[in-house]
């Protein structure tokens, strides 16, 4: 049996070029919140308080082939939605949102295969993924054999990065990706932080397309 190490492994890490926002959200609109505004107010505050310098110019949507947002961060159905689903045929590839370390792959009933990767002060969950978990040398990795993707708990990933493909394992309907953010420890609306995002990468987009080009003397 071949011996599995981070560096024996490295060609299987994917990493294209990034999707920026634009191309997530082009022909969908944001998910509407449904739940009481006074906790609206408090995470878009706590998203604009993060929000500064333009950080998130290079952060990547999550997901390819995009086909629609199907459940929202908030109340539903007498419990609560910690994280933003996001509808995409079974097999598409999840892209890493924000350059950072992956700090655990697991698999249970309810997300099923997931990962959680680190970026400051961020941790960004992934779940429903294709796939599974495994150990060798003491050590864990989420591997999607089909994929070509192997991913090592420990691991640094960068923002664009393909890090798994959409799935159907644990509690779920339909082929998704869970999709969860945290600041702090603390639980954030992922509509909010995209929305802010794909203002700055718009902003971004228009400034380039309105500069001088130096290259026809203008």
């Amino acid at each position: 049996m071949q011996n599995l190490t981070p560096r024996s492994t490295a060609k299987c890490f994917v990493r294209p070029k990034p999707i920026l926002l634009l191309a997530g959200l082009m022909g969908a609109g944001l998910v509407t919140i449904a739940f009481k505004q006074e906790l609206v107010n408090a995470q878009i505050s706590r998203v604009d308080r993060v929000a500064t310098g333009n950080i998130w110019q290079a952060a990547s949507f999550p997901v390819e082939n995009f086909e629609a947002y199907t459940s929202a961060f908030g109340p539903r159905g007498g419990d609560f939605h910690y994280g933003l689903d996001l509808a995409a045929p079974i097999g598409s590839y999840i892209r890493n949102w924000w350059g950072g370390q992956v700090t655990e792959v697991w698999e249970d009933g309810r997300c099923g295969t997931g990962i959680i990767v680190r970026s400051g002060d961020w941790e960004h969950i992934y779940c429903h993924l294709k796939g599974r978990v495994e150990t060798a040398n003491g050590r864990s990795y989420y591997i999607d054999r089909e994929g070509g993707i192997l991913i090592w708990q420990g691991q640094q990933v960068p923002a664009g990065a393909r890090i798994a493909r959409v799935g159907m394992s644990g509690n779920t309907t339909g082929p998704h990706l869970h999709w969860g953010l945290k600041y702090g420890g603390r639980w954030v609306d992922p509509a909010l932080v995209l929305r802010e995002m794909y203002a700055q990468q718009n902003s971004h987009f228009s400034s380039s397309s309105q500069s001088p080009n130096r290259e026809q003397g203008y």
